[in-house]
C-alpha cells in the first residue's frame, strides 16, 4: 500500500518534564522531552503525513480534579448546568485528544519514583466515567468496563536519576512510572505498550552517556517495527 492511499496513525505527543529544554542540545535540558522527539521524528520521517497532537503538560499543566470537577463528572450529561460543563471543558478536551490517537507517545520522568504531578493530573483528567470507562452498579459481574476505542498503543519514555529500575533489576519494586500509566491507561482499555528508560542521570557520567545511547537505538528500532506493522 503506498503513503497516499495507507489509513494515518494519529499520533498523540505528551512531555511532562518540569524542564523545558532537549538533553544534548539545551543546560539542563530534558532526557524525556529527547527522547520523545527522538521517536516523533523518526516517526514523521517515516510516515509525514500522520497527523500529531502535541500536549505539554510539564509546562501547562491541566488542572487539578476538584470536588466542582467530581460533582459534574458523575452527573448525567444531560443533567449538567452551564457551570458544570464549563469545569469539564479541559477534561473534554484531554479525554478526545486520547480517544482519537492510535499511537500515545509518553515522556514521563520519574519524580521520587513516581510521575510528575502533571502527568497525574492528566491521567485524573482523562479518566472519565461515561466517556473513557463504563460503570452500572446493576451489571453482572465486572460492574466497569473500558471505552477507549481498540488497537491503540502506548509509548513510554522516562528518565530515572539511578539505575535497576527495570524488571529484575534492584530498584525495580521502587519504580512506580509505568504502573502509574499502564495500571490506569489500561483500565481504559490502553494495554498494548513499549517502553524505554535512560537511568544514570544523577552520576552525570560516562554510564549515562552510554544510557542516552542505548536509549536512542531503542527509539529507531522500535519505530522501525512499529512501523513496518502499521
Amino acid at each position: 500500500m503506498s503513503s497516499s492511499t495507507r489509513p494515518s496513525i494519529r499520533l498523540l505527543q505528551i512531555d511532562a518534564s518540569a524542564r523545558s529544554g532537549l538533553s544534548g542540545r539545551d543546560r539542563h535540558g530534558s532526557h524525556t522531552r529527547r527522547l520523545s522527539r527522538r521517536f516523533v521524528d523518526r516517526w514523521s520521517e517515516a510516515r509525514p503525513t500522520d497527523p500529531v497532537t502535541y500536549r505539554d503538560v510539564g509546562n501547562e499543566p491541566p488542572s487539578p480534579v476538584t470536588g466542582p470537577w467530581i460533582a459534574a463528572a458523575f452527573c448525567p450529561p444531560e443533567r449538567r448546568d452551564g457551570a458544570q460543563r464549563a469545569v469539564l471543558a479541559e477534561s473534554d478536551v484531554l479525554a478526545a485528544e486520547l480517544i482519537a490517537a492510535d499511537l500515545i507517545v509518553i515522556g514521563a520522568p520519574m519524580y521520587n519514583f513516581g510521575l510528575p504531578a502533571q502527568l497525574k493530573a492528566w491521567i485524573d483528567n482523562v479518566v472519565r466515567v461515561g466517556v473513557t470507562f463504563g460503570f452500572d452498579r446493576a451489571r453482572p459481574g465486572e460492574p466497569y468496563w473500558p471505552m477507549l476505542p481498540p488497537g491503540k498503543h502506548l509509548i513510554i519514555l522516562t528518565a530515572r536519576g539511578d539505575h535497576g529500575y527495570d524488571a529484575g533489576g534492584r530498584l525495580a519494586a521502587m519504580n512506580l512510572v509505568e504502573p502509574g500509566l499502564k495500571v490506569p491507561l489500561g483500565y481504559l482499555g490502553l494495554r498494548d505498550n513499549d517502553t524505554v528508560a535512560v537511568e544514570y542521570d544523577e552520576f552525570a557520567d560516562e554510564r549515562l552517556s552510554v544510557s542516552i545511547a542505548r536509549a536512542e537505538a531503542a527509539i529507531d528500532h522500535l519505530v522501525e517495527r512499529l512501523v513496518s506493522d502499521s
